[in-house]
């Protein structure tokens, strides 16, 4: 016995020495403990669920199988180690067959340690003796998610093992009484053989609750973990160059590219600062991974986040083509409109209003529309597509919108053949005969040329200034009539 109790202490030994205390946990009162074990899934492993299509979440972590012994005082000469074994996302099916498994390894080590071997087993093999690949199925039924194969797992199982009593006496009758049994049914020269893989095996204990759902218990579980380990690298930081522990870092989810969080702090306060809310995207260049509002609460303080919340909100309803705001400037109010209505009603101010044209609502008049809209209507309306030339017809009518066509195509007439007259205005048009023109409308000389404004009493004294820009063009190839010939023989009579 003395013999087995030094193997014991040497094994317990051993074991805290490889493992931390998070994985390995010595029991105080007896030969035993608790290893949590997590799985080494592969590379771009993935969990699915059930009848949601194209719903995979990648994954590197899920929550650990649990290992539960006591050391029998004739272990490990004649005993194996009285264990449980527990889990929240495998079935009590694939539990049993690794409780066989493990029962057959210490067949082949009896009289030797055996729970390092048990362990590495657990770690490294357990998912391909259980033939489990990427993507592990869970199934989501209202609150409840099990993995696929648990309903009809449990169905055959019965009562649910994990309802255990509280009672620390009774857990550890529990435990002498399946000691007892495993001592009885195994002797050193043989080992009896594992039940059928149809039995459920009392060891393998469940500890999901039935009624809480599965997946976000995966997923947390699978980030907190991969947090735990990127706090441990270190980085450098692309901005100071510094290198700095995983735990002072930020990392952008999309891109995992890694910048230290005094850098980022500063960055994001420039950015909230001005306005930018949409801009705290990754400093690599050309990447556009953007910082979440976790990540930026963290970064800075709360007047600076309640800032970036608010403009952040309103940045989102502008993108939103059901919402306007109110066209009053003491209120300013988000209003969420029907589908093709044109009627909006602030829930602030009650003040009903059009919002095509965003004045008081008018019914089924169209808008009323002002010069200014109304000289670039047409080419608004011509670049337009089919669907915002339906939309301004709707909103102006499609008489304006003919009216607006027309004057359009006028005013560019007159622009490009006509001249307005200096005194009144009215476009006149030159069809032949000299630079001095007369207008239509108020009767007044004027120089075609430059539009200078000519004297009633001498009107082509006007063309004889040799500084003026129009002399220079007539004796420039400008073509000069007969009405001009008169007017230079009369400078040199």
């Amino acid at each position: 016995m003395s013999e087995d109790r030094e193997a014991q202490e040497d094994e317990l030994l051993a074991l805290a020495s490889i493992y931390d205390e998070e994985e390995f946990h010595r029991a105080e009162a007896a030969q035993g403990g608790e290893i949590q074990l997590c799985l080494e899934l592969p590379a771009a492993f993935k969990v699915a669920v059930k009848g949601e299509k194209q719903a995979e979440y990648d994954v590197s972590f899920l929550p650990p199988l649990v290992l539960n012994f006591e050391l029998p005082v004739d272990y490990p000469t004649a005993s194996s180690p009285v264990f449980t074994l527990s889990s929240k996302w495998l079935t009590r099916t694939q539990m049993s067959a690794l409780c066989r498994r493990l029962d057959q390894l210490w067949g082949e080590n009896q009289g030797c340690v055996v729970l390092f071997t048990w362990v590495q087993f657990l770690k490294e093999e357990a998912l391909d003796f259980l033939a489990i690949a990427s993507p592990l199925v869970v199934v989501r039924m209202g609150s409840k998610a099990a993995h696929v194969d648990r309903s009809r797992a449990d169905a055959a199982a019965g009562p649910r093992p994990e309802n255990l009593p509280d009672n620390e006496e009774d857990v550890k009758e529990r435990k002498r009484t399946q000691a007892k049994t495993r001592t009885e049914a195994q002797s050193p020269s043989s080992v009896s053989p594992p039940p059928e893989a149809s039995e459920q095996d009392p060891r393998a204990v469940l500890v999901a609750d039935p009624r809480a759902d599965l997946l976000p218990q995966l997923l947390d579980f699978d980030e907190a973990q991969r947090k735990k380990v990127f706090d441990g690298r270190v980085f450098g930081c692309g901005i100071c160059f510094l290198e700095k522990l995983g735990a002072a870092c930020l990392c952008f989810k999309e891109c995992q590219h890694v910048y230290c969080r005094d850098c980022m702090s500063e960055y994001f306060q420039i950015q909230i600062r001005d306005g930018n809310v949409r801009c705290l995207n990754c400093p690599e260049p050309k990447c556009s991974s953007l910082a979440t509002p976790l990540q930026v609460k963290q970064l800075v303080d709360e007047e600076q986040f309640a800032r970036y919340d608010r403009l952040l909100l309103q940045s989102s309803l502008d993108l939103m083509a059901d919402v306007v705001y109110c066209p009053r400037q003491s209120c300013g109010s988000a209003v969420i409109l029907e589908p093709d209505a044109t009627m909006g009603i602030c829930p602030a101010c009650q003040y009903a209003f059009c919002t095509l044209c965003k004045l008081g609502y008018h019914g089924l008049s169209h808008c009323k529309v002002t010069s200014d809209e109304l000289r670039s209507l047409r080419d608004d309306y011509l670049a337009a597509s089919p669907e915002d030339q339906r939309f301004m017809e709707q909103r102006f009518g499609k008489r304006v919108i003919q009216r607006a066509v027309e004057e359009s195509y006028s005013r560019e007439w007159l622009s490009d053949n006509c001249k307005c007259c200096p005194r009144c205005g009215t476009n006149i048009q030159k069809v032949d005969g000299c630079n001095k023109m007369t207008c239509s409308s108020c009767r007044q000389y004027f120089c075609w040329l430059c539009l200078g404004q000519l004297s009633k009493v001498n009107p082509y004294s006007h063309f004889n200034n040799s500084a003026l820009p129009c002399y220079n063009q007539l004796f420039q190839g400008v073509q000069i009539d007969d009405d001009d010939d008169e007017f230079l023989s009369d400078e040199e009579d």
